[in-house]
């Protein structure tokens, strides 16, 4: 593959494993970029870029605002109390309003899954998704295998666990499609309340037990509960979970010395993870972070690309 054609960027599920590996190599390209003294490049100059985050972020929104900064982009920044959404304004009314502003593209965290789907198809600027919903999250599934490859040298074969709340995770969709494109063994494992059914027909490889998902694993990645999208009791306590499920010193024992521990944060310390291995030697918690920039410098730079 020698060039990006698609003006959009919302699941990993669209995308072809060459695709995939695109982004990837144009994101090691732009990481030797942040590595120099002067970390900017006129890349995205004359562009806006629009910032919609109606949920909530920290990690996401910043790491997209400084990707492009580095890009020298025109940037604006809304959040949902600040635009019209809070007076009855449509969705797609706003992000309309927004297109007639001249902005190139529009980087969207939205509740709603599939709602970037929606918008993308009645807009002619570029689209990105920074999660919707319990649907798709795919600049972090990016930044995670980016993580992985720079670690491992490789995905394929590897055996990758994500473990946790699967069933309200946009991070293990986005994940398990990506890698599983690009030749992984996937396992999720948690509580049997939380791990939806139909990954097994996939090829993902179930467990209900901790022992068995972070055995012979060369990467767990640990996901928090996410109380938000809950609208039921899917355990007796945090207390049962952590004891059961949690990674700490006792339940470390079962991962290879060389194993990667990942998170894509916010981490619940204490909970799925102790702070003695969030922060220990098979971390590369903080690297994800590092890797979101040039993953996202990537992500931009091939979309406004194909918009010229």
């Amino acid at each position: 593959m020698t060039s990006w054609t698609k003006k959009d960027l919302l699941s990993l599920y669209d995308l072809e494993a060459e695709e995939i590996q695109f982004i990837l190599d144009t994101a090691a390209e732009f990481k030797k970029v942040s590595e120099r003294r002067v970390k900017k490049v006129p890349a995205l100059r004359g562009k806006t870029v629009v910032n919609f985050f109606v949920e909530p972020s920290t990690r996401t929104r910043t790491s997209f605002e400084l990707a492009e900064q580095r890009l020298s982009a025109d940037i604006i920044n809304i959040s949902a109390s600040s635009s019209s959404l809070s007076k009855g304004e449509s969705l797609l009314d706003t992000v309309k309003n927004i297109e007639a502003l001249q902005a190139d593209i529009i980087v969207m965290r939205h509740s709603a899954a599939g709602a970037h789907n929606f918008i993308s198809s009645h807009l002619k600027c570029g689209v990105v998704n920074a999660g919707d919903g319990a649907h798709s999250h795919p600049t972090q599934a990016l930044l995670d295998i980016f993580t992985i490859i720079e670690k491992k040298g490789g995905v394929k074969g590897l055996n990758v666990s994500i473990i946790g709340d699967i069933l309200h995770s946009r991070v293990a969709r986005s994940n398990i499609w990506g890698l599983l494109k690009l030749g992984a063994n996937v396992t999720i494992g948690g509580p049997a309340t939380l791990i939806p059914k139909e990954f097994a027909e996939i090829g993902v490889r179930v467990c209900d037990n901790l022992k068995d998902a972070m055995e012979g694993a060369d990467v767990i990645n640990l996901l928090r509960i996410q109380h938000e999208r809950q609208k039921a009791s899917f355990f007796p306590s945090i207390g049962e979970y952590s004891k059961i499920f949690g990674v700490n010193e006792d339940t470390i024992k079962y991962l290879k010395k060389d194993a990667l521990v990942m998170h894509p944060g916010p981490i619940n310390r204490g909970v799925e993870l102790a702070s003695s291995i969030a922060d220990g030697p098979q971390s590369v918690i903080l690297e994800q972070v590092t890797n979101g920039l040039a993953v996202r410098m990537a992500v931009l730079y091939l979309i406004a690309g194909s918009l010229d």
